[in-house]
């Protein structure tokens, strides 16, 4: 099942084992998950967390993405090199794969 994206900015524990995010505390799965590196340390339910590439391909399968208002410009300039998009706030993301 395909979900949709987002592009946020999230908060990292001091060991760099588990992510926070929206008041959830998501877990690695040290490699062991399939198409999931993370999980919702409250449900179980896997995710796939990663940073923002350069190239747009910010999410594991095609889809749609919403980029968080405080994160937008920061993403658009200094990511993407592409100022002129600092107000779109949602996008059709590439596949890494």
């Amino acid at each position: 099942m395909v979900g949709s994206a987002r592009i946020c900015r999230v908060k990292f524990s001091k060991s760099g084992k588990s992510v926070r995010f929206a008041g959830k505390t998501f877990q690695t799965l040290s490699g062991s998950g399939f198409k999931s590196n993370y999980f919702d340390v409250e449900t179980g339910e896997h995710y796939w967390i990663s940073g923002c590439r350069k190239d747009g391909c910010d999410a594991l399968y095609s889809t749609t993405a919403e980029i968080d208002e405080d994160v937008r410009e920061e993403y658009w300039c200094e990511i993407r090199n592409l100022p002129k998009n600092k107000n779109i706030g949602f996008i059709k993301v590439s596949s890494k794969y």
